[in-house]
């Protein structure tokens, strides 16, 4: 049976996720990517170094966010959102750094972890990590059971 998921089953899935992807566009190129992020307040929230992502980001805001669980191929739910791209800084900052290292404190780190909290460390120097959120104005969710 294929159906919408319900505000609060949306809100389930975007809470339980742990990598999602970014949609976005600019300059005639679309660009999609994963993410590891936390979820609070209606935003997604991630870190990223000067990349490709930021860049697109930048030059066009608006953003698509997708999340899914998928258990078996016809047992799966997925969610869209859409919003936009903000950089953080001070207190807002200091707040995704918070939730985002309490959110994936048990799990171990990669290269990318959030080890400091401003810096990714690369094998010639460090490079100051940009915190972002996208606010999401708009959601959506299926389901197959």
């Amino acid at each position: 049976m294929l159906g919408e998921l319900t505000r609060e089953e949306i809100e389930t899935v975007l809470l339980r996720g742990t990598v999602g992807r970014i949609g976005c566009h600019a300059e005639g190129r679309t660009y999609v990517v994963p993410i590891t992020y936390g979820y609070g307040g209606d935003c997604v929230y991630g870190h990223s170094g000067d990349g490709l992502k930021v860049r697109t980001l930048r030059a066009n805001p608006k953003a698509c966010f997708e999340v899914d669980e998928v258990e078996h191929l016809n047992r799966w739910r997925s969610v869209v959102a859409w919003g936009t791209y903000e950089e953080l800084g001070g207190a807002d900052e200091a707040r995704a750094v918070a939730l985002l290292r309490s959110r994936f404190a048990s799990l171990t780190p990669g290269e990318t972890a959030l080890s400091h909290p401003t810096r990714y460390a690369t094998a010639t120097a460090p490079i100051r990590a940009i915190y972002y959120r996208i606010r999401l104005d708009e959601k959506t969710g299926r389901f197959e059971r």
